[in-house]
């Protein structure tokens, strides 16, 4: 059994699938352009997350982070509310989002600050200064950035800036490290990033970037400077020649969970229990005309569809000791993604490649 309702200590929170941002690496548009279509800007209310996280459920976790595949929590609605619940049931748990600070105003900051406390941060994702942040985290305003951070941290806020290294802003990681010393910012994380990879696992070196009207606008580069690149990137031409293929690693990999190794859960902004934000992302690539052609469909309709992992209308507990959950940990043992072993979780969680922690080192 993957884990019991008992166990978990983490929740991964999706409050909104909306976003202010055009990211044109982001699922919820197509490479920053039009809107996708799959998608409905799903949000959780206050309502919503009193009636799934029950005052004992929330008094056992050691963690509650906001971040998801689509939204950005600062657009949601009751984002500080929701915040609040979580620190009134438990004050000793870690409370932290991931967002593009491009909107709220400085009150909503210093509030967010308050209910947060010492034992939280909000993880900044900007990824360059004034002149490049805008390339990558397109609609999103400098200005309003740095207003909302150091509102942040000046109302006692702990805060981490995440600079994704891309090749058009990889010259000014220097300088953004010691502005973000300058205001306040206890980390400043590089992120060397593992998205120049397609969905067929082949290496790109290149992204092209759109706006709303579908028309190209830059190209998004992996950076240059060979300190900057992700190394796991680096090693498909060993694992091809190891085992012939990517896919032959996928389904020959054993896989070692990070949701089981945190035990954490993640909540989709529908208000669906699922292990994780890579499982989940996997339900609306706007690339398929029809998004049920993915895995994870099977997996879904074999719970009982939609209905039977929606923990807004069921018991939390109830839908964790539903078929989903048993269901994705039993395609690991099947011979191959063909014959129903869960492909996701090869590519992001197989023990000889893994893209997403060498990001971070």
């Amino acid at each position: 059994m993957m884990y019991n309702y008992d166990d978990i200590e983490a929740v991964h929170l999706e409050i909104t699938q909306k976003c202010q941002a055009a990211c044109p690496m982001c699922d919820r548009n197509e490479n920053g352009g039009v809107d996708n279509k799959h998608i409905t800007n799903a949000e959780l209310s206050i309502d919503d997350c009193t009636n799934i996280f029950q005052p004992d459920f929330i008094k056992q976790l050691k963690t509650m982070y906001m971040c998801g595949n689509l939204g950005d929590p600062i657009v949601a609605r009751d984002t500080l509310e929701v915040f609040d619940l979580f620190r009134s049931n438990n004050d000793t748990m870690w409370l932290s989002m991931n967002t593009n600070a491009g909107a709220k105003s400085t009150d909503w900051w210093r509030e967010l600050a308050g209910i947060i406390g010492r034992k939280g941060a909000v993880i900044f994702s900007v990824d360059g200064l004034k002149d490049t942040n805008h390339l990558y985290r397109q609609n999103v305003v400098w200005d309003n950035v740095e207003r909302n951070m150091r509102a942040f941290v000046e109302a006692g806020g702990r805060a981490r800036w995440d600079f994704i290294i891309f090749g058009h802003n990889e010259h000014q990681v220097e300088e953004a490290e010691a502005l973000a010393e300058a205001w306040g910012v206890e980390r400043f994380q590089k992120k060397k990033s593992a998205r120049f990879f397609t969905a067929g696992s082949e290496r790109k070196e290149v992204h092209q970037a759109r706006n709303r009207k579908g028309e190209q606008t830059q190209a998004i580069a992996e950076p240059t400077k060979k300190e900057n690149k992700n190394i796991a990137l680096e090693k498909t031409a060993e694992i091809k020649k190891t085992y012939g293929s990517m896919m032959d690693y996928y389904n020959k990999c054993n896989i070692n969970c990070k949701a089981i190794e945190k035990k954490e859960i993640f909540v989709t902004a529908e208000g669906l229990l699922m292990p994780c934000c890579w499982v989940a992302g996997r339900m609306y690539k706007w690339w398929h005309k029809d998004y049920r052609v993915e895995q994870i469909w099977d997996h879904i309709d074999r719970s009982g569809g939609k209905d039977g992992i929606d923990i807004i209308n069921n018991d939390l507990k109830q839908v964790m000791n539903g078929n989903l959950l048993q269901d994705i940990q039993q395609s690991w043992k099947l011979p191959s993604i063909e014959q129903g072993k869960l492909g996701v979780c090869a590519m992001k969680c197989g023990t000889e490649f893994d893209p997403f922690a060498e990001q971070f080192r």
